[in-house]
Parts: structure tokens; C-alpha cells; sequence
């Protein structure tokens, strides 16, 4: 038995991703216009993805924030939500409104 931990499923996912070619680091980035800017580009240019590029790059944000990144810092996850928002505006679509 080996000493080396094994990664996470979840990480495996957001590393290996069959859907999408994530820009490395995306998610550890500060800035959350390019955070949007990197997952709508790697959406739109995949062949392989399932679903429509929006829901396809909200997917993945939602999948790391949920699940991959469990332990994130507050001040990151407050970047990667802020993220989510930058990513709807820049496929034109306005979060709705109670």
C-alpha cells in the first residue's frame, strides 16, 4: 500500500475534466471577470461537452465550489460566487429576480 494519498474524486474532476479544458488554476484565481472569461471560452470551444456552453461552464463553477472546493478560504469562495454572477452577465443572462 502506497503512503501517497490518493487525490479526491472531486479534484480528479476539475483536473481531468472530459468536458471542458480548464486554463490551470482557474479556480484559485482573484479576479472573478477572468475566472468567467476562462470557463465561457473553454465551453464554447469544447467539442465535447453535453449540454449547452453556459450550463456546461456554470456547471463546472458550481461543481467546484460545491464540491471540490469544500475547504476553500471564505475570501476565495466569495470570489468564485461573484464569479457566477460575471458569468451570467457575460452570456447575457440576468440572474432572476424575486
Amino acid at each position: 500500500m502506497s503512503n501517497i494519498p490518493k487525490k479526491r474524486w472531486s479534484q480528479d474532476v476539475t483536473e481531468k475534466s472530459n468536458a471542458l479544458d480548464l486554463d490551470k488554476g482557474v479556480f484559485t484565481w482573484k479576479n472573478p471577470k477572468r475566472i468567467a472569461a476562462s470557463l465561457k471560452r473553454s465551453a464554447e470551444h469544447s467539442k465535447r461537452r453535453k449540454s449547452g456552453a453556459f450550463r456546461s461552464a456554470m456547471s463546472m463553477l458550481t461543481f467546484y465550489v460545491n464540491r471540490g472546493g469544500k475547504d476553500l478560504p471564505r475570501s476565495q469562495k466569495a470570489v468564485l460566487m461573484r464569479a457566477k454572477d460575471e458569468l451570467r452577465a457575460q452570456f447575457g443572462r440576468e440572474r432572476k429576480q424575486d
